[in-house]
């Protein structure tokens, strides 16, 4: 399907595009919102933040200098980038993430991953603090398609999809044999990416299994 493929030429500026989008929602944060609990298991809404400056400014060099320091643990390697970009104070980590929101450089992994860390730490983000984004179509097919061909161990959700058929409810999108699970892209995105959703966002009789 043309809304679950994108080009490496069409990766990049689709990224900057939500970068450019969660910009512009975090400007007016107060400081206690800054501390919310994300989606992301024991970050705030600052950690994640500070984890997609880390992210932007990741080369590949960069990358296996850093995990390798780390002992080829992606937790710990991930907990040292957030300490490292999270700034004393979160103004200054927002304009450390506009300053390299541009940027095309990464980690050595496929060039889809990007739409990934971009569109589900977004909701990391904007959920709890109850900010909607209405996301492009193509983007988010293109990280879930992704996300349910690669393993759970690989930053992948292609296990929790396992033996499930996922339909979106709001684009042309059908993925996996076996008991339906419906709901809207990024919802489903959500899903096979680990993160909780509301009661509502789900519904078929393969639900239960994905949500759990």
């Amino acid at each position: 399907m043309s809304t679950g493929r994108k080009s490496v030429a069409e990766i990049w500026p689709a990224v900057h595009r939500e970068r450019e989008s969660l910009i512009g929602d975090l400007q007016t944060l107060t400081g206690q919102q800054w501390s919310t609990p994300s989606l992301c298991r024991g970050w705030d809404v600052h950690d994640v933040l500070a984890h997609l400056v880390d992210d932007a400014r990741t080369t590949r060099l960069g990358f296996l200098w850093s995990f390798t320091a780390a002992g080829f643990d992606f937790d710990r390697c991930n907990a040292r980038g957030v300490a490292r970009e999270r700034a004393a104070d979160p103004a200054c980590t927002l304009a450390a993430f506009r300053a390299a929101s541009g940027r095309t450089t990464s980690a050595p992994a496929a060039p889809a991953t990007r739409l990934v860390e971009a569109i589900v730490h977004g909701e990391d983000i904007r959920r709890p603090l109850g900010i909607v984004r209405d996301y492009p179509a193509a983007p988010v097919a293109a990280a879930l398609r992704y996300q349910l061909d690669t393993s759970v161990k690989f930053g992948g959700g292609k296990e929790r999809a396992e033996g499930l058929r996922l339909v979106a409810t709001d684009m042309d999108l059908r993925a996996g044999d076996g008991t339906m699970v419906r709901g809207t892209a990024v919802a489903l995105l959500l899903a096979v990416s680990g993160r909780p959703l509301g009661p509502d966002e789900l519904a078929g009789p393969g639900a239960a299994a994905l949500r759990s």
